[in-house]
């Protein structure tokens, strides 16, 4: 797919918008037409292999979702490079130690992402700016906008070279992407995606998505952009702003709107209303959030379940989950090609093209341990009952927190999670932290939840909390640790 958005960039109507941005005025405007995305993945190719990047070569990546990205992204593909995503965020410790595992040829880096992570000195240093000494991490290079502080530009250059793609003299078979995942700073952990893996992806969203030529698309990620631009519509990217992407949707009315569900609940709270379909995940996003988005105006709300090993995997629309009856969170059939089983203690397995090729510095595995514990129903479809790692142990009892997460979330509740909280003599006390939406009353709230509170039987929570649900990281899921610190300081006051 990336081989068919480089053609269609430059002979499917090069002279209309690719990307669009939002003015201060609130009008709309072209950031990037097709013809010179196509001009500047062009450009960033022949920079880069100027710098001696090849097949096999490492490419650090640390830049915001746009029109630079991509084409760096398509660069990238086109020399046979494999990108390693690097976030910012992770604090120098976990960027030292991943950087030292992918030891990339080059990091590339905006100049927000440098002044996020201060990488402004380390890297000029390391790019022999003002020390004579390099490390073996490498050098750094400022994509786009160059502030003070920051590492040279990577400028583009004259005529791309012609395309170089294939395995390289490493034996890296293909690889594509990096992507960072769990582990240590003592041993971090990152998935490795081949080209036809990367590809096989790509494919499944297209064939989920089907977007249609001259419509806008609101997103803002790889998995967005490409199907987007390849099939010939417009890309917009969200606002960070809830009203303001209350007025992104207002204005622009897109065909097909990705959003993380703590992006939906802050812009459903800012009064927006959506159009077409509305596609979500990243983190978990019960049937509630999906009804309250078609009752917004959207035609479908779609939950889509993915991995960073595997994406996607499987995916259902409002109205089946809010079919289904029973415990657990059902997440829907897998993708075509996705094929699903259960371990001996219930975890979820899956596989497909478009599962990771291996975990960097580990022997390739045809499974994807999700570390999700579910079930498979007559039909096929997945079912989550909770993270095997989020289990808590009470009175010598298994509660999986996900099996009944669920039914927490009736009218008025935005997000509620079950942790589990040390007890002074050992054992774990369970604990529903539920974070109401704007505006409901608590008293109301709490007759709400007695219903399904007596339902869960021996898994009824020890004590339940009104507050905010902490989250973490790039997708804004759930922080389960921060949660149960939290509820521990309020149960001891």
């Amino acid at each position: 797919m990336l081989d068919r958005l480089a053609r269609a960039l430059r002979t499917d109507h090069p002279d209309r918008p690719a990307v669009l941005r939002h003015t201060r005025t609130g009008a709309v405007r072209p950031l990037i037409r097709r013809g010179d995305l196509a001009d500047l993945a062009d450009g960033y190719a022949a920079a880069l292999h100027a710098r001696g990047l090849g097949p096999g070569t490492t490419l650090g990546v640390a830049v915001r979702p746009g029109p630079r990205a991509l084409a760096v992204m398509l660069a990238a593909h086109r020399l046979g490079l494999r990108i390693a995503v690097l976030d910012p965020t992770s604090g120098p410790d976990v960027l030292t130690a991943r950087l030292a595992l992918a030891r990339p040829d080059l990091v590339l880096a905006d100049a927000a992402a440098q002044a996020v992570a201060g990488w402004a000195g380390p890297f000029a240093r390391r790019a022999d700016l003002a020390l004579p000494r390099l490390t073996t991490l490498g050098p750094v290079a400022t994509l786009g906008r160059r502030l003070p502080g920051c590492a040279p530009r990577l400028r583009p250059a004259g005529a791309a070279p012609p395309t170089t793609a294939g395995p390289g003299p490493d034996g890296s078979r293909g690889d594509a992407v990096i992507v960072f995942t769990s582990g240590t700073t003592a041993r971090p952990r990152a998935v490795v995606h081949t080209r036809e893996g990367l590809a096989a992806g790509l494919r499944t969203v297209a064939d989920l998505v089907a977007p249609r030529a001259g419509t806008v698309v609101l997103g803002g990620t790889f998995f967005v952009l490409v199907p987007a631009l390849a099939a010939g519509a417009a890309v917009v990217l969200p606002a960070r702003s809830p009203v303001a992407l209350a007025r992104q949707l207002a204005r622009l009315a897109p065909a097909d709107t990705y959003l993380t569900p703590p992006q939906l609940r802050a812009a459903l709270a800012a009064g927006a209303r959506c159009t077409g379909r509305v596609w979500t995940g990243s983190a978990p996003a019960d049937a509630g959030l999906l009804r309250r988005v078609k009752e917004s105006g959207a035609h479908q709300a779609w939950s889509v379940y993915a991995l960073t090993e595997l994406f996607p995997a499987a995916a259902v629309e409002e109205a089946e989950k809010s079919a289904r009856e029973g415990d657990g969170d059902l997440v829907g059939a897998p993708l075509p090609g996705v094929r699903a089983r259960l371990a001996d203690d219930g975890e979820l397995l899956l596989t497909g093209p478009g599962a990771r090729h291996r975990y960097l510095g580990e022997e390739p595995e045809t499974w994807v341990r999700t570390g999700d514990r579910a079930a498979l129903d007559p039909d096929g479809r997945i079912v989550l009952a909770g993270r095997l790692k989020d289990m808590v142990l009470r009175r010598a009892e298994n509660i999986y927190p996900g099996l009944y997460e669920p039914a927490l979330h009736v009218p008025g509740v935005e997000l509620a999670v079950l942790v589990g909280v040390p007890a002074e003599d050992g054992d774990e006390r369970l604990v529903a932290l539920v974070q109401p939406t704007p505006g409901a009353d608590p008293r109301r709230l709490r007759t709400a939840l007695r219903g399904p509170l007596d339902r869960m039987g021996s898994a009824r929570p020890d004590a339940v909390l009104f507050g905010t649900v902490p989250l973490s990281g790039r997708s804004r899921k759930p922080d389960r640790t921060a949660a149960s610190a939290h509820c521990a300081e309020e149960l001891n006051r």
